[in-house]
């Protein structure tokens, strides 16, 4: 089978959302237009994909009827667009001139291309057997370099104005910053494939006869460049991103492979090898195995001071590999591992499956140039922030499972971690696990479920989806155990809804839906606490081995749209040494039209705040659980179940009810709060509805 045979089978490929082709034309770049807005929504597959449609129509509640304070309305990232991009107020992070306060890395971008393999946005556009390029093409070589730097980091309409510069500037609150310098074009002494097929993900299996496979692509990447700058200019730049032509293995081994074709048989000569005694399969790294094409691009990585990427690689895949040239390892699990293991930390650390955030999620990461899935990673969580340096010690709320047991409850306020919370604000809380993790022995062998053991601390973090969290699935309270040591899973985050999330990842070339599994990443996407009930998660998390009691209280949005949450944690071993107290007085309410009476009663802390042994502003408060119940043909409903309340201070609490058949036109509703730390400190009284 000929190399010519090869390029002649490759197919044309229709976009479900333009009215017509692209037209080629010499160095040339398509304008934004409504056509394509959505390009990872190409007609690849047989089958019509969840990301080739939008996202289902939100629930509408009852008119009249009361609802959840903090309702869960995750969206998964397959069905986003940029149109859910929301900038974080009153911040320029993208702005080039401004250089990280703390240290601004210089990169070296390094361009490389091979004889079988130009860069794809020099060929016309889709010329591609994956439809590639789509926005820019027909470039002049010369001109890659400067192109892939200003895509990466620069401002411009290509990548709607967001850079690695902006990543890491709001990642870190304006510590780091990144400027990159471009070389190249240099054309590798190999084929792509020598570099892109190696022993580990392909077993040794598919080199072509006659060449040699498992080359090192940083190592002729690199003498090409000293050979053509000198050591000297290279000394001068901190780290280095390598960049090949062409697409790369993570983000094409499933969309070309599994997704595209029913079986490695099936696979076309267009997606074959140049040698006509290979398969047209070949190995890869999660599954048995995928095209041999995909099977012959690289695989982006990280060592000690550079990366290697491809034309497919978002910026976020960037911003990946910078976090591993920092020293911070992957926190990932193979979502196709048997027996099965849950994801670590998903859609909600860069370090994770975070990186494939972006419009059109995961199975949209093979557009070149990437401005789909990979190109707005999650920011980094709060256990990699403090690693990292990039959040202020007073910003961090640290306490410990025995201090929490002489405190008594603590509960704060929260800001989101995409905004600096200003002075005296918090963007997280850390509690240490001092004695080690107690939690039960599990086996992640025969438990998809079982963390491992081992951790250090838990976290708490609020994600809100704005900045580059704008392509997280929700907004609500991230709660994490952790470890201190790179030692994956080293950041475990605790579902708020563990249940299979039981949505389709792909359907089959058959027409057969393929679930998620449980060890996708996407399992995740409403894992987030939320403050009240019935939001379709949940507002506490009690860790009974651990002796430790999370709540989520309360949702806040200031009218600059900042996201914060009131939230408490209590030991399970000691309440501290005040005095739990608290009274409850009566209230009233009137049936409205829509049938639903609402009472407000006031409950007041009648007990001590601390002394000089503790923060009243942390430890002053104590959370209240509340009951509500009415006589027969009457149905309660409580939009909080627990409340917190200041030391000498009065708030309301608000109980609904409604009449489902009762013959009577008024009713009373008892309602009782009870102290969380001390259950003796109980208050009861009542509502008269009319």
């Amino acid at each position: 089978m000929s190399i010519k045979r090869r390029v002649t089978a490759a197919l044309p490929v229709v976009l479900l959302v333009l009215t017509g082709a692209l037209a080629a034309a010499p160095a040339h770049a398509d304008p934004a237009s409504a056509g394509s807005e959505t390009p990872w929504r190409m007609r690849h597959w047989p089958q019509t994909q969840p990301w080739q449609r939008a996202q289902p129509a939100a629930t509408i509640h009852p008119p009249g009827a009361p609802r959840p304070i903090d309702p869960q309305t995750y969206e998964l990232p397959d069905t986003m667009t940029w149109d859910d991009y929301a900038p974080i107020p009153g911040t320029t992070w993208a702005d080039p001139s401004v250089p990280g306060s703390e240290r601004n890395f210089r990169g070296a971008l390094v361009l490389v291309d091979f004889a079988n393999q130009p860069f794809v946005v020099t060929q016309p556009a889709n010329s591609s057997i994956y439809g590639n390029p789509f926005a820019v093409h027909d470039l002049a070589r010369g001109d890659v370099p400067a192109f892939y730097r200003d895509f990466l980091n620069r401002p411009g309409p290509l990548n709607r104005g967001h850079t690695i510069h902006e990543y890491w500037m709001e990642d870190s609150g304006g510590r780091y910053g990144i400027e990159l310098g471009s070389f190249g074009v240099y054309e590798m002494p190999h084929r792509s494939h020598e570099y892109g097929i190696e022993n580990s993900w392909q077993k040794g299996l598919g080199c072509p006869a006659g060449d040699t496979c498992g080359r090192d692509l940083r190592t002729d990447a690199r003498a090409a460049w000293i050979a053509d700058v000198g050591e000297e200019t290279a000394a001068r730049y901190d780290f280095v991103f390598f960049l090949a032509a062409g697409q790369d293995e993570s983000s094409s081994w499933q969309e070309f492979g599994e997704m595209k074709f029913a079986g490695k048989e099936q696979v076309t000569d267009a997606f074959g090898p140049p040698d006509e005694a290979l398969a047209n399969w070949n190995a890869t790294r999660y599954v048995d195995w995928t095209s041999w094409q995909a099977s012959a691009n690289i695989w982006p990585n990280a060592t000690s001071g550079s990366s290697v990427q491809a034309e497919s690689s978002g910026m976020s895949v960037y911003a990946h590999e910078f976090s591993h040239i920092l020293g911070v390892a992957d926190n990932y699990n193979n979502p196709y591992s048997v027996p099965a293991r849950r994801d670590y930390s998903g859609p909600w650390e860069m370090l994770s499956r975070g990186t494939f955030n972006g419009p059109g999620g995961p199975h949209s990461r093979w557009l070149i140039p990437g401005t789909a899935g990979s190109s707005m990673g999650a920011q980094h969580m709060l256990r990699n922030k403090m690693k990292l340096g990039m959040v202020d010690d007073a910003a961090v709320l640290r306490l410990s499972r025995a201090a929490l047991a002489s405190s008594g409850v603590v509960v704060a306020r929260v800001t989101a971690r995409a905004v600096r919370p200003g002075p005296g604000g918090l963007t997280g809380i850390n509690v240490t696990l001092d004695g080690g993790d107690d939690s039960p022995a599990c086996d992640t062998a025969t438990d998809p479920y079982c963390d491992g053991g081992g951790y250090d601390d838990y976290t708490l973090e609020i994600v809100d989806r704005m900045g580059f969290d704008s392509f997280t699935p929700d907004s609500g309270v991230l709660l994490a155990k952790t470890k201190d040591a790179d030692r994956a899973p080293y950041i475990w985050t605790v579902d708020a809804n563990p249940q299979d999330i039981d949505k389709v990842d792909f359907v089959s070339p058959d027409g057969t839906p393929r679930k998620m599994t449980i060890g996708d990443y996407r399992q995740l996407s409403d894992a987030l606490f939320h403050a009240g009930t019935d939001s379709g998660s949940r507002y506490e998390y009690a860790d009974t081995a651990n002796r430790l009691h999370f709540y989520a209280l309360e949702r806040h949005r200031d009218r600059a749209g900042v996201l914060s949450y009131t939230v408490a944690v209590r030991s399970l071993d000691g309440a501290g040494p005040q005095t739990r107290g608290v009274t409850l007085g009566p209230g009233a309410g009137a049936v409205a039209p829509s049938g639903w009476a609402r009472c407000r009663l006031p409950v007041r802390n009648t007990g001590s705040a601390p002394t000089a042994a503790g923060d009243p502003g942390i430890a002053g408060s104590d959370v209240y659980r509340i009951s509500a119940s009415t006589g027969a043909g009457w149905t309660v409903w409580l939009p909080r179940a627990v409340t917190a309340v200041a030391a000498g201070r009065t708030a309301p609490v608000e109980v609904y009810v409604k009449r489902d058949g009762s013959t009577r036109r008024t009713t009373k509703v008892a309602v009782t709060v009870t102290s969380e730390s001390d259950p003796s400190a109980t208050s009861s009284n009542s509502c008269r509805v009319s």
